[in-house]
Parts: C-alpha cells; structure tokens; sequence
C-alpha cells in the first residue's frame, strides 16, 4: 500500500476559480486546478505522492493519517 492511500484527498468545485481544486488536508493545501475532475484527483495523488516521498527522503516524519478507521461516520456527524 503506498503512503499516500492514508491521506484524505479532496476535489470540489470552486465557483470562484469555476474550475475543481483539488488538495490533501495535512499534507498540502490547494495544489492543483482543472476543468475535469479526475484529471485534477490523478494530478492531486501524484502531488502528495511526490510531497510524502520529499519527506521520507528529508528523514521528516509523515504527518498523521487522515484517512482510515471512522472517517465516514466523522464525515457524517459533521455534514
């Protein structure tokens, strides 16, 4: 399993930049902007897959995950 599939990665659409905008709470902010979804989530895995390996290779810790064990329900309690 690659380090990155712990990270919640989010693409939503901004009526700002009326483009999607794609980013990885705890690991990078907005990072990545297109007209079409899933190019935009496959650029935004290869940025935090590049951000964590930059990391590990530094010898920096990797932040905590964001994904995992009761991310639905957490997810669901807030909306």
């Amino acid at each position: 399993m690659k380090d990155s599939t712990r990270y919640l990665k989010i693409v939503e659409w901004s009526d700002e930049d009326q483009c999607f905008v794609g980013q990885c709470p705890g690991v990078i902010g907005p990072c990545c902007h297109g007209n079409d979804e899933i190019t935009v989530y496959t650029e935004l895995c290869t940025i935090v897959d590049e951000w964590l390996a930059l990391w590990k290779q530094e010898g920096k810790p990797l932040p905590p995950p964001t994904c995992g064990k009761g991310i639905a329900q957490k997810l669901t309690d807030v909306a």
